[in-house]
């Protein structure tokens, strides 16, 4: 799986890079503003931030919808526009500006399913889950699709239902039309993580395989698959697969389960510099206070700050991960009264999520 990653990727990039390179000269050469090839055009945008993990094609997309708002109020195409921002707002942590312009749109096409999608989205990411189920049950209403399994899927995840969200990510997999192999290497890349919490490792290898020959290099497949082979023992061919990850898409996440899977192989130089771009990325490239929040107490570092983060982000947000963020800095603190209250929220959705799991049986075994 190793060999070509790089080549394949470089390609996609060369591709992509070009095409938009065409786009943005056949753009300044049309005589009147095309609102819905913006929008289009957006939506690119935000697969590339997805396979890259650069936050600039996201800043490009939002700038260039504003931008085609601004100018062209008036468009009839105005309105896939306003729904490809939100989008942007989805990908940018902008939830309730998602949510507004979903709102938006659902009173003006009230049957188009998309709009659902978006304000569960949003919902969802701020932990209002009934109002999120309640969407996303009302966009599978409007239209099956393979944007609406996935939805439900992650929505029987949370609840702790694995085999249920298999079944409907499996759909989401088979709905994807044959043409949309990035879509196809994103849903396979879902599954395996299914399989992965279910403690499968031979059908969570299969899905990221699968992934990957959909989409060669994609980075969800990359990193599912280096997981897999970690917990199988291989944690050298773990490494190696996040290092070449690391060196073309970069996030948080990669590097930190570098410094840990480092550290644990006794390479301890090597961990702490992944574990300081990680904290770094989480500041400012990436900025996901409750994972800076955690990362930080599992570290054992700067408690005192970790404990602010969280504290911050829960005034903002309530979804189970963030009370868990919450929960395990208290833990770390030594303010366990507070860690059981924040941890009991973090189960209510009956989640099976490991992590959360495991730190609430570290906090209920205290005092």
């Amino acid at each position: 799986m190793k060999s070509n990653l790089i080549a394949v990727l470089i390609v996609v990039a060369l591709a992509a890079t070009v095409g938009m390179a065409n786009w943005r000269e056949r753009h300044r050469q049309a005589p009147r503003r095309d609102v819905a090839a913006d929008a289009r055009h957006a939506e690119e945008l935000l697969r590339q931030a997805r396979l890259t993990a650069s936050p600039r094609f996201a800043v490009e997309a939002e700038g260039l919808l504003t931008r085609a708002l601004a100018e062209d109020p008036a468009s009839p195409q105005t309105y896939e526009a306003r729904r490809a921002l939100a989008s942007v707002y989805l990908s940018r942590h902008r939830f309730r500006d998602a949510i507004a312009i979903g709102e938006q749109s659902r009173t003006e096409r009230p049957l188009d399913p998309i709009n659902y999608g978006i304000i569960g989205d949003g919902h969802l990411e701020l932990g209002d889950y009934q109002e999120a189920f309640d969407a996303f049950d009302r966009m599978m209403q409007l239209r099956p699709s393979a944007a609406a399994y996935a939805r439900v899927a992650y929505a029987r995840e949370l609840q702790g239902d694995l085999a249920a969200a298999v079944t409907s990510m499996t759909l989401a997999a088979e709905a994807t039309a044959p043409d949309d192999r990035e879509g196809l290497a994103w849903a396979r890349a879902q599954l395996g993580e299914l399989y992965l919490q279910m403690g499968s490792r031979r059908d969570a290898k299969r899905e990221f395989t699968a992934a990957s020959h959909a989409f060669p290099g994609h980075p969800f497949a990359v990193m599912g698959y280096a997981k897999t082979i970690a917990a199988e023992g291989n944690l050298a061919g773990g490494i190696d697969a996040l290092t070449e990850l690391a060196a073309r898409a970069p996030t948080p996440d990669v590097y930190a389960r570098l410094g840990e899977w480092l550290e644990r192989m006794g390479r301890r130089d090597e961990a702490e510099r992944q574990y300081a771009l990680a904290e770094s990325a989480w500041r400012m490239d990436a900025p996901e206070p409750k994972n800076l929040a955690r990362f930080l107490a599992d570290r054992g570092r700067k408690v005192d700050e970790a404990v602010a983060i969280a504290e911050r982000a829960a005034e903002e947000r309530h979804d189970i991960f963030t009370d868990d963020a919450l929960a395990w800095t208290y833990y770390k603190a030594g303010r366990i009264d507070e860690a059981k209250r924040a941890i009991a929220r973090a189960l209510r959705t009956g989640t099976k999520d490991r992590e959360i799991l495991g730190h609430a049986e570290a906090i209920c075994g205290r005092g």
